[in-house]
C-alpha cells in the first residue's frame, strides 16, 4: 500500500440567491442560483491500494455504505477510466449534513479531483462535472471550483465575480431534506428568470425560505435570531443561515453572541475554492519532481 494523500479540501458553498422558474417533467426544477465558496471545509485523505478495493475509512451517521457519495465517486471513476487500484478515504466532516452548504456533493467533487490526479486518469474539468453531475446537481460548480452564476438543474454555469466578504454561517440542530423542500405543494415553483445585472442590484430571493420556515422552526428560530444583528439569509433549502460581514471582527463579535445550541461559524466568502488552489499545489509540485 501507498503512503496517505492528506488534507484534500472539501469547502463549503452559499448559495447566494435561489429562484425556481419551473419542473421538468423528470421531476426535477429549473432554477436559478448563485454559488461562492467559503474557506470553511471538510477534508479527505487518500491512501492507493492495489488491489482495486474502494473503502471509506469514516462511515456517516444514518449513510449507508452504498449511498455514501465518497464511495459512489470512487467507483465512478474507477469504472469509467478503468482503473485497476483501489483506495481507503478517511473523511474529516465539518460541514453539518443538510445544512444547505453542499459538503456531500463537495466531497465527491474532491474525490474525483483528487483520484483523478493520483490514478492519473487524465480527464479534464469537463470530462469531471459529466461525471459529477451523475451523482448529484451540485457536484459539478465543486469540480468546476469558481463561483458561478448557475441554471438549469444547476449544472449550466456561468463564471462570475463577486465581492469576498466574510460570513457568519449558523446550523441550528436539524437535518433539513431537500427532497422534502422541494416536494412541497406550497413550494413556488414559477418565479419569472432575472439576470445576473438584477442579482448584483439586490434581488437576493431564496424561494425555498418560506417552505424551510414553515416545515423547520429551529431554522426559523435562528432567522429571527440573526435579524436583529444582520440581515438573515437561507443557503440552498437550509437548514444553514448566513449573513454578510465587511470584516472579520464584525462577523466574529456576533458569532460570540450565537446561543450554544447553534453551532456557529466565520468564513470568508471564496471566487475560486481551496480545492482549486490545492490542485494548482499538486500539479506545480509534479512539475517540480520532473
Amino acid at each position: 500500500m501507498s503512503d496517505w494523500s492528506c488534507g484534500w479540501p472539501a469547502p463549503a458553498k452559499l448559495n447566494l440567491m435561489l429562484r425556481i422558474t419551473g419542473r421538468r417533467a423528470d421531476g426535477y426544477h429549473e432554477l436559478q442560483t448563485v454559488f461562492q465558496f467559503l474557506d470553511l471545509c471538510d477534508e479527505l485523505d487518500f491512501r492507493l491500494r492495489d488491489d482495486g478495493r474502494i473503502a471509506c475509512l469514516d462511515s456517516l451517521p444514518g449513510v449507508a455504505p452504498e449511498a455514501d457519495l465518497t464511495v459512489r465517486a470512487a467507483r465512478l471513476l474507477q469504472d469509467c477510466a478503468g482503473v485497476a487500484q483501489g483506495v481507503d478515504i478517511a473523511l474529516r466532516k465539518r460541514l453539518p449534513m443538510g445544512g444547505g452548504l453542499g459538503g456531500g456533493s463537495s466531497d465527491a467533487a474532491t474525490v474525483l479531483h483528487a483520484l483523478n490526479h493520483l490514478w492519473g486518469c487524465g480527464l479534464d474539468d469537463t470530462e469531471l462535472a459529466e461525471l459529477g453531475l451523475r451523482l448529484g446537481a451540485d457536484v459539478p460548480i465543486f469540480v468546476h471550483g469558481h463561483a458561478a452564476w448557475a441554471e438549469g438543474v444547476g449544472e449550466r454555469l456561468h463564471p462570475i465575480e463577486l465581492p469576498e466578504p466574510w460570513y457568519l454561517v449558523i446550523a441550528p440542530d436539524c437535518h433539513v431534506a431537500t427532497g422534502e423542500v422541494f416536494s412541497a405543494p406550497e413550494l413556488t415553483r414559477n418565479s419569472c428568470p432575472i439576470t445576473i445585472r438584477a442579482f448584483i442590484a439586490g434581488d437576493r430571493r431564496n424561494d425555498c425560505l418560506a417552505v424551510v420556515r414553515k416545515r423547520y422552526p429551529a431554522v426559523s428560530q435562528v432567522i429571527e435570531w440573526l435579524e436583529d444583528h444582520a440581515e438573515a439569509r437561507l443557503t440552498g433549502t437550509g437548514g444553514c443561515v448566513f449573513a454578510e460581514f465587511a470584516s472579520v471582527d464584525a462577523a466574529e463579535q456576533v458569532r460570540q453572541l450565537v446561543p450554544a445550541e447553534w453551532r456557529a461559524w466565520v468564513a470568508r466568502g471564496c471566487n475560486r475554492s481551496l480545492l482549486r488552489e490545492r490542485l494548482e499545489q499538486e500539479n506545480n509540485w509534479g512539475v517540480a519532481k520532473r
